[in-house]
């Protein structure tokens, strides 16, 4: 799938914390390295991060200090903070989250839904190629 606009992307909280995860196993690794390159595509202008005061105050009650510093400094890079309205959600267009949980809801209630919300392997996958 080819985007031909800026495209913006929401990285809820088990994103940003991932790559602050035991590397050992394969998932994580390389859902970090998805993650990695995602960040890498916010950095270039490529696409644009969204964030909102709902993931600033999900990373601060992570109880791992060095994780809540990395993670909360990274989400101050985001290129804007959506308020937390009924709309929020529609600003972005994907979601990604590495809680298979809710990418499962999510593809139950596509039809509900005006955002895509996928895994960021999976959704990179696509998107890169």
């Amino acid at each position: 799938m080819l985007y031909l606009f800026q495209m913006k992307v929401y990285l809820d909280a088990c994103c940003l914390n991932r790559p602050f995860d035991d590397q050992r196993q394969l998932r994580i690794r390389l859902e970090s390295e998805a993650i990695v390159i995602v960040l890498e595509k916010f950095q270039s202008g490529e696409w644009q991060w969204l964030s909102s005061e709902a993931l600033l105050y999900e990373l601060r009650q992570n109880p791992d200090v060095e994780k809540r510093q990395w993670t909360l400094a990274l989400a101050q890079m985001a290129h804007e903070s959506v308020a937390l309205t009924e709309e929020t959600p529609g600003r972005a267009d994907v979601f990604l989250t590495t809680d298979d949980r809710v990418v499962k809801i999510a593809h139950r209630k596509k039809g509900l839904l005006n955002l895509r919300v996928d895994n960021p392997v999976r959704w990179l996958e696509e998107v890169l190629k």
